[in-house]
């Protein structure tokens, strides 16, 4: 016997269509990459959207047709999220970060039709557009009168003039909801990057759990600034969820400085945001050095890589910001755990509290999660014994766009992340690397990320690297890459001293280098292999 309920398939369309009806005049706020800032809201954003879908129908696009974008966090982009999707093409979200070489790769494989850019990136777009045989439009996100004489890039058209020669009349359609809705690429840390294709109904469900209040758990009383981009696995789900529970939105462009987003904060009375720890200690600094305060932020959520605990400190103790980790990947839409207290946990003094915040999450009702051994063998939740991550749920990658990869899941499902992991008996995960930053000294694992966080309390280090380095005796033995704060001074010897006590002394690095900077990939995450190239040829006494 079946339910006897109506079925209505999930639509990203419906996300925009009801924000517009029930938070109409709610304030979508942008600093546009003119400098000036620009006040929408969700009517007019849906409007907007609907002349988009016309635009693309006159353009002839199919259904499923892939729509690329290089922009900033901007009402325009915001727009196109929902015309493109909403109308049934792909959106597909390109990072500007990338070489100019791998971009084209990526717009070639996914067989963009017309791409959509800010201005900012006009020289990226002018050093490809001769290399993409497959794009049909070119589109600056500006007004006419912002194109330059001589773009030097064919019937380059602007957006405003795209969209305003169309209504904002349009009855969005409904179609099977497992319809792809959006494309993002890996990083391609290994090999060429791979396609991640999110359906109408996945992209829904992981809004819909974001939602939850023991998740991101935003709500329209919130003014949410979302600095993790939206060309970065679609802004971890906040451009559907915002709309969805009616928040106001800001979005802060291209200006991602520590002054740039405090001045949004306090202007615009930000409550939540999210992001990589890069940007907030950009902000922290800019706080610190001219001894600020935030009057509305009451929550941030830190992803990409692991918060470090002297920021979740910093931003606890010195400015009343509570710190939440939430861990995902591009293949996961991408949340997979979120990181808050259970009720049990309240009455516990804030050393325990602090430990289980510095973990990555629980599981996100939805996702599935296990360990296992390298026999594939599930392993003990006590929070000790570590193995790689396994997952599986309704928006997690069943196999990558054109096959790219082959068969990418075990005979259970599950999908191998990459990472190496704990989980304790509450279902708290731990990563302790990634698979292969794993330093392996004598037989023993030693986590780069656990090195890691104990320099960055350090008060002369910006930012800090572990990586293995071959040993005569020890296979391998950990040393620390450091970035060092401006105008400060410390030794390798004050570094290494400063682990005492904190670390078991076989687990502390061998040596310390500085740099001036540690490379960072196109998502703001530390390129360890890079840094393993650029020291190939160190070697450590025996």
């Amino acid at each position: 016997m079946q339910g006897l309920m109506q079925y209505h398939p999930l639509m990203i369309s419906s996300v925009i269509e009801f924000a517009a009806t029930y938070h109409g005049d709610t304030e979508v706020v942008s600093r546009r990459v003119e400098g000036d800032i620009h006040r929408s809201n969700y009517a007019t954003i849906n409007r907007r959207a609907k002349q988009i879908a016309n635009a693309l129908d006159a353009m002839g696009l199919a259904q499923s047709a892939r729509v690329g974008t290089l922009a900033w966090n901007g009402y325009r982009h915001f727009e196109l999220y929902y015309g493109v999707s909403g109308s049934g093409r792909v959106l597909h979200t390109l990072n500007p970060r990338l070489h100019p070489e791998q971009l084209a790769w990526i717009i070639n494989h996914a067989e963009d039709e017309a791409l959509c850019f800010d201005m900012t990136f006009l020289p990226l777009v002018k050093a490809v557009a001769a290399k993409l045989p497959t794009v049909k439009r070119f589109i600056a996100l500006c007004d006419a009168d912002k194109l330059p004489a001589d773009s030097g890039i064919p019937n380059l058209q602007s957006y405003e003039t795209w969209i305003g020669a169309h209504s904002d009349q349009y009855v969005w359609p409904a179609f099977d909801e497992n319809l792809a809705s959006s494309l993002c690429y890996t990083s391609g840390t290994t090999g060429n990057p791979k396609g991640v294709l999110y359906s109408h109904r996945s992209t829904m469900l992981h809004a819909m759990a974001g939602a939850a209040t023991d998740v991101i758990g935003i709500c329209s009383r919130d003014t949410v600034l979302p600095v993790v981009p939206m060309f970065h696995v679609n802004a971890w789900g906040l451009p559907y969820l915002m709309p969805m529970v009616g928040a106001k939105v800001v979005f802060p462009g291209g200006a991602l400085d520590g002054k740039s987003i405090y001045e949004l904060f306090e202007g615009e009375k930000v409550t939540f945001s999210a992001g990589v720890p890069t940007v907030w200690q950009m902000l922290l600094g800019h706080m610190e050095a001219n001894n600020l305060k935030l009057s509305t932020m009451k929550r941030t959520v830190i992803g990409g890589s692991a918060c470090p605990p002297a920021m979740l400190d910093a931003f606890r103790e010195k400015y009343g910001v509570t710190v939440n980790h939430a861990w995902g990947m591009t293949e996961m839409s991408p949340i997979g755990t979120y990181g808050t207290l259970k009720g049990k946990h309240l009455e516990a003094d804030w050393p325990t509290q602090r430990s289980i915040l510095l973990k990555q999450g629980r599981a996100v009702f939805g996702v599935d999660m296990k360990i296992v051994d390298p026999n594939g063998g599930e392993l003990a939740r006590d929070g000790k014994v570590s193995g790689d991550l396994l997952v599986r749920g309704s928006w997690i990658v069943q196999e990558y766009f054109k096959g790219e990869g082959g068969n990418i899941l075990d005979r259970d499902g599950y999908f191998a992340t990459g990472d190496v992991a704990t989980i304790d008996a509450d279902g708290f995960m731990q990563i302790t690397d990634r698979s292969k930053d794993v330093i392996k000294s004598g037989g023993e694992w030693i986590s780069s990320i656990d090195v890691e966080n104990i320099a960055m309390a350090h008060p002369a280090v910006a930012m800090a690297a572990c990586i293995g380095i071959r040993h005569p005796k020890w296979d391998e033995r950990p040393i620390l890459v450091v970035v060092k704060k401006p105008n400060t001074e410390v030794t390798a010897h004050e570094i290494i001293q400063f682990y005492d006590g904190k670390i078991a002394k076989w687990q502390v690095p061998d040596d310390v280098q500085f740099v001036d900077a540690i490379p960072l990939g196109a998502t703001g995450k530390m390129m360890k292999a890079k840094l393993r190239d650029m020291f190939k040829d160190y070697s450590l006494p025996a």
